[in-house]
């Protein structure tokens, strides 16, 4: 019965694998709900700065943001949102390598790179593969607060103002549905107008003022400077933050079905493992019946 034993001892082992792996799923599935409220309720406030700087940017203000103002690019910055830890399936290595092509695009036009990182699996892939880290965030928790995310965006704003980056680019997985995270690379700065109001991959787009076919602008108070200084910094404040939380809830939702999957695949296993055991002791009973018969026979 050595045999049996040994087949015995692993169906235990796949069984208490299986135990977490299931507890895990729970687990995700209650954050992951959680977070997805976080998400719905920044949207609001994201998508109705998002269309105010859109009008801001359509504007003619006798005073032009630096923010607004394109230049050439030489050095590319990427704020890169990605998890804490592992377990997600391939969330964060499809992340990733949508990074590492439009790294190889940039490099192609002649264009240095630098990172923003949040989470720990991004500062432990580009620690690993090198790269210049401008700056970094890990261990943002199931609860990210604005309050942990403004060191880095400070750190990446400040860089831009002073030219030392000429483009930022916000990389994120986006939340689909359960089942689907997409990874996402849209540019951050310098703000842009959508020529058309359909084009999804633009920052942002106000087709009603577009189409308005002449020149206009706000009336400011106290000042434009200090009011589109102001708005603007919520809004690459915001942008982030609901990257963040998007990330967050694609996190939970990914590790709910990967650890689903290894559940099930753990039940196979043991099934496999149970119909082998199984033809082991049927063996192992039958060679006994056999000794005795022949014992009895000799006799």
């Amino acid at each position: 019965m050595a045999g049996a034993k040994e087949i015995r001892t692993k169906i235990k082992s796949v069984k208490n694998t299986q135990k977490i792996t299931r507890a895990m799923e729970k687990v995700a599935m209650s954050k992951m709900r959680k977070a997805q409220e976080r998400m719905v309720q920044a949207r609001p406030y994201a998508e109705k700065i998002l269309r105010t700087v859109g009008h801001l940017a359509q504007a003619t203000p006798e005073y032009k943001h630096p923010y607004m103002i394109e230049r050439p690019t030489r050095t590319v910055a990427y704020i890169v949102v990605s998890t804490d830890r592992g377990l997600c399936g391939g969330l964060n290595m499809n992340l990733f390598r949508a990074v590492v092509r439009s790294i190889r695009d940039w490099k192609e036009q002649g264009a240095e790179v630098q990172f923003a990182v949040f989470g720990g699996k991004a500062a432990a892939f580009f620690k690993r593969v090198g790269g210049k880290v401008l700056a970094q965030t890990t261990q943002l928790g199931d609860k990210p607060h604005m309050d942990q995310l403004l060191g880095t965006i400070t750190t990446v704003t400040d860089a831009f103002r002073a030219g030392q980056v000429d483009r930022v680019l916000l990389v994120s997985n986006q939340f689909v549905n359960t089942m689907t995270q997409k990874p996402t690379i849209r540019q951050l700065l310098p703000l842009t107008v959508s020529k058309n109001a359909d084009d999804q991959a633009a920052p942002f787009a106000a087709p009603n003022l577009k189409s308005s076919g002449f020149p206009w602008d706000y009336i400011y108070e106290p000042d434009a400077a200090d009011l589109l200084d102001t708005v603007l910094t919520r809004y690459i404040e915001s942008q982030v933050y609901q990257a963040v939380v998007e990330n967050s809830a694609s996190e939970q939702s990914a590790r709910m079905v990967a650890m689903k999957a290894a559940s099930d695949n753990a039940g196979k296993i043991i099934s496999s493992l149970q119909l082998a055991y199984n033809k082991a002791r049927q063996a192992s009973i039958t060679k006994e019946l056999a000794e005795i018969v022949g014992g009895a026979a000799a006799v």
